[in-house]
């Protein structure tokens, strides 16, 4: 493996946790939206991510690293809370919160953002190293 390869699949990866942390975004967003006038209400999302070794022969490109294949939504159903005065309110007087779990999603925020920066410094150790290996040569 090359040391540019290095950059290649830290920059794979910075992506895709880039990705996961818009999806997170988006669920705190929505975390406390009620059903609509169609009667869904907001359904959290999930990065789906792919390894890509090295020497894939299957990949057009041959790079390695990682790729967001899906994002899924969760089927739970969401949160149920009974209030007739809700201008969102069911025939039951119920209205349907997102299933959105705001714990689960900071704890995915905390490790998508350590995942980025890990990354992020195994790029920039890589760029040290070959300056001084550029250093040495002088």
């Amino acid at each position: 493996m090359s040391m540019f390869q290095i950059f290649s699949i830290s920059g794979s990866a910075v992506s895709a946790q880039s990705q996961r942390l818009n999806t997170v975004a988006s669920n705190l967003a929505n975390a406390d939206t009620v059903a609509g006038p169609d009667g869904k209400a907001y359904k959290a999302r999930q990065v789906v991510f792919q390894t890509l070794p090295l020497g894939n022969a299957a990949q057009d490109d041959g790079a390695a690293g990682v790729k967001v294949t899906q994002v899924t939504e969760d089927a739970t159903p969401g949160r149920r809370v009974h209030a007739p005065a809700h201008p969102q309110a069911d025939a039951e007087g119920y209205v349907t919160y997102s299933n959105v779990n705001a714990v689960q999603e900071m704890v995915d925020m905390i490790s998508a953002s350590r995942s980025y920066q890990n990354n992020v410094e195994v790029m920039n150790t890589a760029k040290t190293l070959l300056l001084k290996t550029l250093q040495m040569g002088l």
